[in-house]
């Protein structure tokens, strides 16, 4: 199996609709030891039910909105998981208000939230968790990210500044956290209907071009985006880092 002893830690696990729960379950059926976070306003006995579907697996609260709730987090995982070989990044938030108005009407605040929460956050943990010794050698980092930070999808507003934030920024650490051979890239899945999906407006209609006119003519799946992330923890992907990998049937690839 691709992932037979290691240890994977999925960030932001909210249901079993989610991409982060699709990585989550591949991880497992291809051997790794399972771990999570969850945002602390999250019912913990609906995670808690979730996650029992895997053996042995905890979550552990966590607010990526400060660098020391971060910290006491991966702190607390190190203690009780010993060192990690992968992350998987699956956070990201809006307010509702800036994905259904026109993007010309975001708010400062609302353009620093979603900055904060959905790109920088994924700064600071791969700092932390590289600062304490959360990670093995080699470990992998692995980011969610969307076509809307390449083009512009309607609804999806400033969150696609967010993501291409969270694009660039990937590149940046895959140098920095190179030196010590760590690896980090990204997945731009296709659009999947999500919890946090329902936030765009008319997303039925975004599923229905993709399956007119993804070369593949279908949907991707949660499965299908675990499966690669998967990939990119194992050993199968040690010189690939720094990239963004479209996981969408080829969507990305047509003009007109």
């Amino acid at each position: 199996m691709l992932l037979e002893g290691k240890t994977i830690l999925v960030m932001g696990i909210r249901n079993k609709w989610s991409i982060a729960w699709g990585v989550a379950m591949s991880a497992h059926e291809n051997g790794a030891k399972v771990i999570f976070t969850h945002h602390p306003t999250e019912k913990e006995d609906k995670i808690q039910e979730l996650i029992g579907e895997i053996p042995d697996a905890k979550t552990y609260p966590c607010d990526v909105a400060t660098d020391e709730d971060i910290e006491k987090c991966l702190k607390t995982i190190k203690e009780e998981q010993g060192q990690i070989d992968g992350i998987l990044h699956s956070i990201a938030h809006a307010n509702t208000e800036d994905l259904r108005n026109d993007f010309i009407a975001t708010s400062r605040e609302g353009f620093l939230h979603a900055s904060d929460i959905s790109a920088y956050s994924l700064v600071a943990v791969s700092r932390i968790a590289k600062e304490i010794g959360l990670l093995k050698p080699e470990a992998s980092i692995v980011a969610l990210t969307y076509f809307g930070s390449e083009k512009v999808v309607e609804g999806y507003n400033v969150m696609g500044v967010a993501k291409a934030a969270l694009e660039t920024s990937i590149q940046y650490l895959a140098k920095d956290l190179g030196k010590e051979k760590m690896r980090i890239n990204a997945i731009s899945a296709g659009p999947i209907k999500t919890l946090s999906a329902k936030g765009i407006k008319d997303f039925g209609n975004i599923l229905t071009v993709v399956e007119e006119k993804a070369p593949l003519h279908q949907n991707v799946t949660t499965k299908q985006v675990g499966d690669v992330a998967s990939f990119l923890f194992s050993n199968m992907s040690s010189a690939v880092t720094g990239e963004v990998i479209h996981v969408d049937n080829g969507f990305s690839i047509i003009g007109v």
